[in-house]
């Protein structure tokens, strides 16, 4: 991905590489063993933790705050201007954790008022082309396919994968472990434990297969037997939907059936979306 050719770099941020093509504020703080690429610029609010490789032509700049060992790919934007109507300047944040990989082009908006932030948590993979709003919060472990357009004050779970060439609509949330098909159209939430995919968008059940592939099976609390019976109630019984949810929560619950019924109780109550329906 990088330049390694060290011949090319100069060593004016102790510890850190930068390459005699790219420009990096004074100000701005390089930990040790960061490689700035040719062609790279960092702004004066920047500050990138220790081992984190910036490609060839990426700019990060903004008050922005990147953690350890992260890999930020060709001419990927992080940090800039929101894309919303009502920013007006706030000198907002940008917030990335550790153990992220940011492919080819990936964009990612600061957040628009005051005292905001557009977070990315750590271990999350976002491939070619995929753009993060303004407000956004990514959790840890997401996978997020290429030319996935994230609207603003999205919430985006731990583990959950997203699949490509799609667009998740402004303020939805998508929950833990939950499974987007691609070219899918993400206007509601997504509950956790679910798989979603069509145009309109539309919930098919639950991932079992990323589910068995997550240490879930490994845990002596989680219940899959339990955790499809409480789905099966809410999203295939007969009931309204609203009585079919306050039976789950008083019947029996493990950790993730608990988890999904916490989940849609606070998406029909706040401002949110609301939650995608089922079709067989």
């Amino acid at each position: 991905m990088l330049n390694k050719d060290t011949t090319e770099f100069k060593s004016s941020f102790s510890g850190a590489k930068v390459h005699t093509n790219a420009f990096v504020d004074p100000s701005a703080e390089l930990s040790e063993g960061v490689i700035i690429s040719q062609g790279a610029i960092v702004g004066p609010n920047v500050n990138i933790g220790k081992g984190t490789e910036i490609g060839q032509n990426a700019v990060i700049t903004g008050r922005t705050q990147i953690g350890r060992n992260n890999k930020v790919f060709p001419n990927v934007f992080i940090g800039l201007d929101p894309q919303d109507l009502k920013y007006r300047g706030a000198d907002t944040e940008v917030i990335i954790g550790d153990n992220n990989t940011f492919r080819e082009c990936v964009t990612i908006n600061k957040a628009t008022d005051e005292g905001e932030k557009t977070i990315i948590g750590n271990n999350n993979l976002l491939m070619a082309y995929s753009h993060i709003g303004h407000n956004c919060e990514l959790g840890d472990r997401i996978v997020l396919s290429n030319s996935v357009q994230v609207a603003g004050h999205v919430k985006v779970e731990d583990k959950a994968i997203i699949g490509g060439c799609l667009g998740v609509h402004q303020f939805v949330h998508i929950g833990y472990l939950a499974m987007i098909g691609g070219m899918t159209r993400v206007d509601r939430d997504v509950p956790p434990f679910c798989l979603a995919e069509g145009h309109p968008g539309r919930l098919r059940g639950l991932n079992r297969i990323g589910i068995k592939r997550s240490d879930l099976m490994g845990n002596k609390d989680f219940d899959l037997k339990l955790l499809q019976s409480t789905w099966n109630l809410l999203f295939k019984s007969d009931f309204v939907f609203s009585d079919a949810l306050e039976m789950a929560i008083k019947g029996k619950l493990d950790f993730s059936s608990k988890k999904l019924c916490d989940f849609l109780k606070d998406s029909i109550s706040k401002n949110r979306r609301g939650p995608m329906p089922f079709v067989n």
